[in-house]
């Protein structure tokens, strides 16, 4: 289940001229009835719902004062609620008062009326030099502390419960809806809303106010919303001969593979950055330690010392706002398939019960569903929200799973291969294409229903930045330093980043630069230690080059290595 909340406007979307109608009322009975939370977003106070509107009780929270005050309907008074800003300054109530502005609204945190009364209200703002906003809404007029909206409500609302906009559906009409409808994964607008909000909206109902909602229901109940493609939240892969690729945040289940230094690591930094850039949670299964220096902000539970649990795992996970890699090195090479099997349906429970992690994240995916991988947890990847597996070997990976997998991509050599190892464990004939080698950057994307593409890839911007920060100047561990020893292992010379490789490489004698160029030990180590599959592939032209002087490949690598990691720095 994708979407696991629905957050409500009242006036204008449930309501019409401030009644829910019997029909609605059942609408939102049956949404309870199915498991997912209910929240009502408004601008009106607290006091006003109680009188207008019986069934309060069906939300399981309430953003009230357009944002500025959450109520609880299920808990006791004294803790249902909490105003999420300070009171109005009781200088402006006094001022707005004594100017006479009728009618005047003063809650928790809100102070409102209604036109014409926009003008006294700026001016009196502007005269006593309080940082407060105007909201204008259908002519009803709404100052609260600056920053305070329904999207900042709302989520404090979903933060209590636990779940992220990611997964809530916001249905609203009108002006100070804009900014929390945006906020959800999916906004609807009901027919009578404003032409502008129904613009910015990824769904209209035929239907307006409370009968609209009742459609909305009704649409959440049969699928999902699965017709809806909410197209701004699609997230960019690359550049293909038709414009920009894009994949879906939600309902895909990608294969990424190639062989060694192609390219995969740099696929998955890419996706990664982009899921978390847009808020999706990740748990990233990491069995080699690959990740743990950490990625995109994600906490790395785990080393080579001592093995993750899975409580601390889902622990972390509770928080929507934390990702998480889990590093494996601590458990035996054997163990690790079945610590991943065993916390993959605690992993799925958490998904449907609270919506996230959206993403699940698995290298070396050979290793962790190898043939014999049940069929059980097979289907159990096919509920997440979003799955990413990564292999060197994709005909090493359970069948199960492959056939739970809806797209792949295929970097490096033989891109056919993989495209053929897909369709037959999917069901399809890729056995008359014929695709070429791909060079570095570039890759086959191959989503079941459509044609293989062939994508450049948008490289990773932020991770690529920390990336050459970290291994242009800082210092590697002794395990992930370039040694050059001659082939006499007479020296122990230590480069523990690429400006000090660099700089011994040039001291060095032609013996011991031809001989670890021979034995391609400077791709095997961008790749390995560096992480720079590209750079390593490059190197590694320059390795198989013949014939060429040990003065003039050293010049071409370190040129290499200097373009990418000593360019003028990025202005700040």
């Amino acid at each position: 289940m994708r979407y696991h909340a629905v957050a409500c406007d009242y006036d204008g979307t449930l309501a019409a001229d401030g009644h829910v109608d019997d029909g609605t009322v059942a609408a939102l009975e049956r949404l309870v009835r199915s498991g997912r939370r209910l929240l009502l977003v408004t601008g009106r106070q607290i006091d006003e719902l109680r009188r207008d509107f019986g069934r309060l009780d069906l939300f399981d929270r309430i953003v009230a004062e357009n944002g500025a005050v959450l109520y609880r309907p299920r808990e006791p008074a004294e803790q249902a609620t909490s105003p999420l800003a300070e009171g109005p300054p009781a200088a402006l109530v006094e001022r707005l008062r004594d100017l006479g502005v009728e009618p005047l609204g003063v809650g928790s945190v809100i102070v409102a009326t209604w036109e014409p009364n926009g003008e006294t209200v700026l001016h009196a703002i502007r005269d006593l030099g309080l940082e407060m906003q105007v909201i204008f809404n259908k002519g009803a007029i709404m100052v609260l502390p600056s920053g305070m909206n329904k999207a900042s409500g709302l989520a404090a609302a979903l933060a209590e419960l636990g779940i992220s906009e990611h997964s809530t559906v916001g249905v609203g009409d009108a002006e100070n809806d804009h900014a929390f409808l945006a906020a959800c994964e999916c906004a609807v607008a009901v027919a009578n809303a404003l032409p502008a909000v129904k613009e910015r909206c990824d769904l209209v109902t035929g239907r307006d106010h409370g009968a609209g909602v009742t459609e909305l229901v009704d649409r959440l109940l049969a699928d999902d919303l699965a017709g809806v493609d909410v197209v701004r939240h699609r997230l960019p892969l690359g550049t293909g001969a038709a414009g920009q690729v894009s994949v879906p945040p939600y309902g895909l289940r990608l294969l990424v593979a190639g062989p060694s230094h192609s390219g995969k690591s740099t696929v998955t930094a890419a996706l990664l950055e982009r899921v978390a850039g847009a808020g999706y949670q990740f748990c990233l299964i990491d069995p080699e330690g690959d990740y743990a220096d950490g990625v995109e902000g994600a906490v790395v539970l785990g080393d080579a010392r001592r093995a993750p649990t899975g409580e601390e795992v889902l622990r972390l996970l509770e928080d929507v706002r934390q990702s998480v890699v889990v590093n494996l090195l601590g458990l035996s090479i054997d163990d690790r398939p079945g610590f991943f099997e065993a916390l993959l349906p605690r992993l799925s429970a958490l998904c449907a019960r609270q919506g996230h992690p959206h993403w699940l994240v698995v290298d070396e995916a050979h290793h962790m569903m190898p043939e014999g991988f049940g069929l059980q947890p097979a289907g159990l990847l096919g509920e997440m929200g979003g799955l990413l597996l990564v292999t060197v070997h994709p005909g090493a990976v359970s069948e199960p799973v492959v056939r739970a997998l809806n797209a792949v991509v295929a970097v490096g050599e033989r891109p056919g291969d993989i495209l053929g190892t897909f369709a037959a464990a999917t069901g399809q004939d890729m056995s008359h294409r014929d695709f070429p080698d791909l060079p570095t950057g570039e890759l086959l994307f191959w989503e079941l229903g459509g044609e293989p593409v062939r994508v450049e890839l948008i490289p990773p911007e932020e991770e690529r930045r920390r990336h050459r920060r970290k291994y242009a100047t800082g210092e590697l561990g002794e395990d992930k330093s370039f040694y050059f020893r001659g082939p006499r292992e007479a020296l122990n010379l230590r480069a523990d980043n690429l400006t000090a490789f660099c700089r011994l490489a040039e001291g060095v004698d032609d013996d011991t630069w031809t001989y670890h160029l021979g034995r391609g030990d400077y791709s095997r180590w961008l790749a390995e230690q560096v992480k720079d599959e590209e750079l390593a592939a490059e190197v590694a032209g320059v390795e198989r080059a013949p014939g060429e002087s040990a003065a003039e490949t050293r010049r071409r690598v370190c040129e290499l290595i200097e373009a990418r990691y000593t360019a003028p720095a990025e202005p700040t």
